[in-house]
């Protein structure tokens, strides 16, 4: 059974915010044409597809896509964009399921943090090597997540803010022993009042990544800042990781 958060159809339903950063095109579209790069002539999978904030651009710019998605919520929401012949999902755990097509793929794709999802080592370490299962020899696997905070994080305080807004409060908790985190979310709704939800995750070293390639038998090729292949630096705050499958 998976550690992770299962989203329900209330996170299902405001996934989609037009308000939020996230889901501009300005953000999108930067992300989903280095993938199409990276795909090149192939198919893509994309581990935790969600309701396809990137799946779906990414297949409009030509790219065969298929998801792996623990939430059926959230593919119900995707389906209101594309039917299944369209961008096919198979509901299950991105650690152990198996899409079709396995051995084929040209490029495997977790982002936005997801990676996290996964709250134990042993699981992290079985998605890497169920991406390196599904890629075709040659093929890559890409992970955005960001770099845990821990040097913003003042002595005795138990929490880092990463949004402090009108709209939405936000801080994350760390346990640094087990590497468990947890991100607090205070949102205003309409009607002025707070809603608070959480989202527990694990957080990951880039170090620890190249590790879990390692024992998929995947090598490093590239790791940017950003969607922008700007420098990593001690500074970066996020990274654009990527791992290959030999030839």
């Amino acid at each position: 059974m998976t550690s992770s958060d299962l989203w329900t159809r209330d996170d299902a339903e405001r996934y989609d915010d037009p308000d939020d950063w996230v889901n501009s095109a300005e953000v999108t579209g930067p992300v989903a044409r280095l993938l199409a790069e990276l795909a090149g002539d192939g198919p893509a999978l994309e581990l935790a597809i969600g309701t396809g904030r990137i799946g779906v651009p990414l297949r409009e710019l030509g790219v065969p896509v298929t998801g792996i998605e623990l939430s059926q919520p959230m593919v119900d929401v995707l389906r209101r964009k594309v039917d299944e012949a369209t961008i096919p999902v198979v509901v299950g755990d991105m650690a152990a399921a198996e899409a079709p097509g396995v051995g084929t793929y040209s490029l495997v794709y977790l982002v936005f943090n997801t990676i996290g999802n996964l709250r134990t080592q042993e699981e992290q370490v079985a998605c890497f090597a169920n991406a390196a299962r599904h890629l075709a020899p040659g093929g890559r696997f890409l992970v955005e997540v960001g770099v845990p905070g821990l040097r913003r994080l003042p002595p005795g305080s138990p929490a880092i803010p990463f949004d402090v807004s009108a709209a939405h409060l936000g801080f994350d908790t760390y346990d640094l022993v087990t590497q468990q985190a947890t991100s607090h979310h205070y949102t205003r709704d309409a009607d002025g009042r707070f809603r608070y939800g959480a989202h527990n995750f694990r957080f990951v070293w880039p170090s620890e990544l190249d590790l879990m390639a390692r024992l998929a038998v995947m090598t490093p090729e590239s790791r940017y800042a950003g969607w922008d292949r700007s420098a990593f630096t001690s500074e970066s705050t996020s990274h654009v990781s990527v791992w290959r499958k030999p030839e």
